[in-house]
């Protein structure tokens, strides 16, 4: 694939203005998930008030918050790729404190990590860290870890129930290692802010409850929906990816699912993941409209456009890791 091939496929993505920054629809979604949080803080302080049974009314609030976590996250994955502001400098200012309070996640670390070296080098062995997962069960490196053979299946999917404490604990990592210690402070400012009022106005039974379904919904939705982006794609040695053409890299390496808009909101536009990494700017909204030019495309000279069902691409996943 040529850079020239590339570059008729990104005029026809921009001709139909799916590249244009949404800085209004990216504001109203941010400041959706502000309302919401007032949202939780009013229950809080009517707790008593909300005639529902225990322990329904924790579970409730917990899936309530894991919602917006949830949605959070996309949102702050979105403006650190500037798909809805084009000034970089805009965007993490509104990113870090954004994602440090709400999520106590570090900005700084998953733009290094994604944006910087995933996306840079997609699916590379020596130099996309994603791909490693599991002792390089999903490459053609892979490790020998006798324990890990024996557990690879509780280990991996197991590991999805705990993917956001693993984020956060990636996060403070990172910070403090790179002393980062303006937005180390805002991460701190989470736990006052977010679970302080919960753990304030419920009874420790209640809260423990709220963090519990928070955790063990969120969690899953997220990994789940990550695992499928690049889990059981080509992946390819140092010397062979980086001779290949961007476009041949991130097709090559990236999964797409099949589903109309309510995938593309369960999966945070994740779904249409091959488009994400051919345009990462192109904002979230449009890539449902991006996914059909690129398919159009990708059938007109015949290139192989990598696509599956939601659970064909779990069965996918399982394969790789059986071989492991």
């Amino acid at each position: 694939m040529s850079k020239e091939m590339f570059e008729e496929l990104k005029q026809e993505v921009r001709e139909a203005g799916l590249l244009n920054r949404v800085p209004i629809r990216g504001s109203v979604e941010m400041l959706a998930i502000i309302i919401s949080m007032a949202f939780i803080y009013y229950a809080l302080f009517h707790w008593n008030a909300i005639n529902i049974a225990y322990p329904y009314k924790s579970i409730l609030l917990g899936l309530f918050m894991s919602l917006v976590f949830t949605r959070a996250v996309f949102v702050s994955h979105d403006i650190l790729h500037r798909q809805y502001f084009k000034d970089k400098g805009l965007s993490f200012k509104l990113s870090y404190p954004f994602s440090a309070i709400i999520l106590s996640n570090s900005s700084s670390w998953w733009d290094f990590k994604h944006n910087v070296n995933h996306h840079t080098w997609c699916n590379i062995i020596e130099k996309d860290v994603d791909i490693n997962a599991m002792d390089g069960a999903f490459t053609h490196k892979k490790g020998d870890k006798a324990w890990l053979k024996k557990t690879k299946y509780l280990v991996f999917w197991g590991a999805m129930f705990f993917m956001y404490p693993a984020f956060v604990a990636q996060s403070y990592k990172f910070v403090i290692k790179r002393k980062k210690w303006g937005e180390f402070s805002l991460m701190l400012l989470h736990w006052p802010v977010i679970w302080g009022p919960v753990f304030y106005f419920l009874p420790l039974s209640e809260a423990i409850i709220v963090a519990l379904t928070l955790n063990f919904t969120l969690s899953p939705w997220l990994a789940f929906g990550f695992i499928t982006n690049h889990l059981g794609c080509e992946v390819f040695d140092n010397e062979v990816g980086s001779k290949l053409s961007w476009m041949e890299l991130q097709m090559r390496g990236s999964r797409s699912l099949r589903g109309g808009m309510i995938v593309h909101w369960f999966y945070g536009g994740l779904n249409t993941q091959i488009e994400h990494h051919l345009f990462p700017k192109a904002p979230r909204f449009n890539l449902l409209k991006v996914q059909k030019i690129t398919k159009e495309f990708a059938k007109k000279y015949n290139i192989n456009y990598f696509e599956t069902g939601i659970l064909e691409a779990y069965v996918q996943i399982n394969s790789e890791l059986k071989k492991y």
